[in-house]
């Protein structure tokens, strides 16, 4: 059984079919895979209504005993501890901080307590994790003083890691938000043009867009909520020009309070500004493309080329390999 085995891998015919039926199977099952899967939205839309009515049915008996609500969260005991004691908003901006935490969609106090723990926790978990490694884990044939400054150069990266998750949090953020935004703008103006007023019809356009983007349909649903308490309604559109940081939203924004402080008509400000906006992805998708070719030199020349050259060269040897040794 063994010595047929062998036989059979270094039989070429045999290899070949091998290979042509798995890369033949890889085709279908990649054809055939997105026919196949199910579709989930409405079963995850339908689990997402069945769990709001059981959280409001827990909130009307929690409210019924009398019990206290508390919408926000509160931060954790030992973090406000430390951050009180340490007085660590000192160390960052208080109002540039809690600007890069709400585009990154964490609000409230609690989520900046826990950037101003990590802030202070971070360096020391990486200066002691690289003492250990540098020290005790691993051998490395260098000086001490060289091993403690990577040691120190770890405690000063740890400093800049809770930024670095927060940039990564609002560019996704950001990207999903810039994808969905000209389709909300479209069905913002469909609203406005059917009778609706500007805060009902960023209600509704909360509610369709969310399948596209969560992050536009909380923004919208919270500027909602401000154009209804807030006395400035021009005040909203400004919070939402600084909550997305895109420049789409922002033009946006100001055509809206030009339109709310000159009386122009809605209608004509977002047609115009939605085809912009479209405008503005199209060109971005072009920019992408035509970055393309450059970037796809190196895997070409690297995986792409040889595979070729197999492929056009390799009957051509094993022919001339057959010949040699029929001779």
């Amino acid at each position: 059984m063994f010595e047929f085995l062998i036989a059979k891998l270094h039989d070429k015919t045999f290899m070949v079919m091998m290979f042509s039926a798995v890369a033949a199977a890889a085709t279908i099952i990649t054809l055939t895979m997105p026919l196949l899967s199910p579709d989930t939205l409405s079963r995850r839309m339908k689990s997402v209504a069945t769990e709001r009515e059981k959280i409001r049915q827990r909130e009307r008996e929690r409210m019924s005993r009398g019990e206290k609500v508390s919408l926000r969260a509160s931060p954790k005991q030992y973090m406000q501890k430390i951050v009180e004691q340490f007085n660590l908003n000192k160390w960052v901006g208080q109002e540039e901080a809690r600007l890069k935490l709400m585009q990154a969609g964490y609000r409230g106090q609690a989520p900046y307590v826990t950037f101003l723990f990590f802030r202070l926790v971070m360096p020391l978990v990486l200066f002691i994790v690289a003492i250990l490694y540098m020290f005790v884990l691993l051998e490395w044939q260098q000086p001490p003083m060289v091993r403690f400054g990577v040691c120190i150069f770890a405690a000063y990266f740890g400093m800049y890691v809770p930024q670095l998750f927060l940039k990564n949090k609002i560019q996704r953020r950001q990207v999903s938000i810039k994808r969905a935004f000209p389709d909300a703008l479209d069905l913002l103006l469909i609203c406005v043009e059917s009778g609706m007023s500007i805060e009902m019809s960023f209600r509704k356009v909360s509610e369709e867009i969310g399948t596209q983007s969560v992050a536009l349909a909380e923004e919208l649903t919270l500027t909602t909520a401000e154009l209804s308490y807030l006395p400035d309604r021009r005040q909203a559109y400004d919070n939402l020009a600084k909550r997305t940081d895109l420049d789409g939203v922002k033009s946006v924004c100001m055509a809206l309070q030009q339109a709310e402080r000159y009386g122009t008509p809605l209608s004509q400000t977002l047609r115009m500004m939605a085809q912009e906006n479209r405008d503005m992805r199209m060109s971005e998708a072009e920019k992408k493309a035509a970055g393309l070719p450059p970037k796809l030199t190196v895997p070409m020349i690297l995986f792409f080329l040889p595979v070729l050259f197999v492929v056009i060269l390799g009957p051509a040897a094993i022919r001339v390999i057959g010949m040699g040794l029929d001779k």
